[in-house]
């Protein structure tokens, strides 16, 4: 069900663009690519990086393909955008590291004949973005939050690094707190990076200053998993998490009697990378999209339905 929710929605919205995949022989041939992501150590980015090689193999089966990471360093991302021009790659996909700050590599990229495709977050400059409906994202993990609790409680959001789909997760989570005036947030502005030991030195923090913590909601599931593996080592039972990707690790979570994470809103890192390049490639042969930002639905994914969800493992 999860997965034929987000085919159908990915095909309708890019209907323009892969038409031209069909006819490729024809077209301006994809022979390099270059994809630079923000962390190589997140299972999230490497799925997003086998999804766009997969595609761009499907294109050509010899495009050269070159994956770098930027550990969330702008100026690390910029010199691999320079290397990427340097090597006369034919598309960038880019997970930016700063959604505004890294137009002037966008502009000089495009300026050199290269289209760019930004992807899981927005780039000012882009040709086209694919990307998570993050701000519904975050209102579904935390209107379930909302729905455990009644209504009531002490809940905290757990931020992470400041891009687009972050910041839209942290808007759809504050617009489903705020439906409820007796939720009271006690801390919404801590960066845990994005990670695991982020998510669980931002938990150790919050347990050490806040008495009474009913509720968590993490910007992604690595900072879940850390933030989990913190109230395990302090004791400290009965709070909710819930958080936002739907990665197999969250999975197994969902699945475990040990664990306090209760739901993840799901991405599709794979769909989403695919459907990127097949943007992109379709750009490159003159076939502009209709539309040029492209939001993939999210699903809950709950302890209740986690046994029917077919997550990135089903690729």
């Amino acid at each position: 069900m999860f997965r034929k929710t987000l085919i159908a929605a990915s095909v309708a919205i890019g209907l323009a663009a892969t038409a031209s995949t069909g006819a490729h022989a024809e077209g301006k041939p994809l022979r390099s690519i270059g994809i630079t992501v923000n962390d190589l150590g997140n299972p999230y980015y490497i799925t997003l990086i086998k999804g766009a090689q997969a595609k761009a193999k499907e294109i050509n089966p010899n495009v050269r393909v070159t994956t770098l990471g930027a550990d969330y360093d702008l100026n690390k991302q910029f010199t691999e955008i320079d290397n990427f021009i340097a090597s006369h790659v034919d598309m960038i996909v880019l997970n930016a590291v700063d959604p505004r700050a890294i137009e002037p590599a966008v502009r000089k990229a495009k300026a050199a004949g290269i289209v760019v495709v930004a992807v899981d977050v927005a780039a000012a400059g882009a040709d086209a973005t694919v990307q998570t409906n993050n701000v519904q994202a975050g209102a579904l993990s935390c209107g379930y939050l909302a729905s455990r609790l009644n209504g009531k409680g002490n809940v905290i959001i757990e931020n992470g690094p400041p891009v687009s789909a972050v910041l839209d997760r942290v808007e759809g989570c504050r617009s489903a707190f705020a439906k409820h005036p007796d939720i009271k947030v006690l801390s919404d502005d801590q960066n845990a990076k994005g990670s695991r030991d982020g998510g669980m030195n931002a938990m150790q923090g919050y347990l050490t200053r806040f008495q009474k913590i009913d509720a968590v909601f993490a910007t992604n599931d690595p900072q879940a998993l850390g933030s989990d593996l913190a109230a395990k080592q302090l004791r400290r039972k009965g709070i909710v998490l819930a958080s936002v990707d739907g990665a197999p690790d969250v999975e197994a979570a969902l699945k475990s009697a040990d664990s306090s994470i209760a739901a993840s809103a799901s991405q599709d890192p794979w769909a989403m990378a695919q459907q990127a390049v097949t943007l992109g490639y379709g750009i490159m042969n003159g076939h502009k999209p209709a539309n040029p930002v492209v939001l993939m639905p999210s699903t809950l994914v709950t302890r209740e339905n986690v046994a029917s969800y077919q997550g990135w493992s089903s690729h």
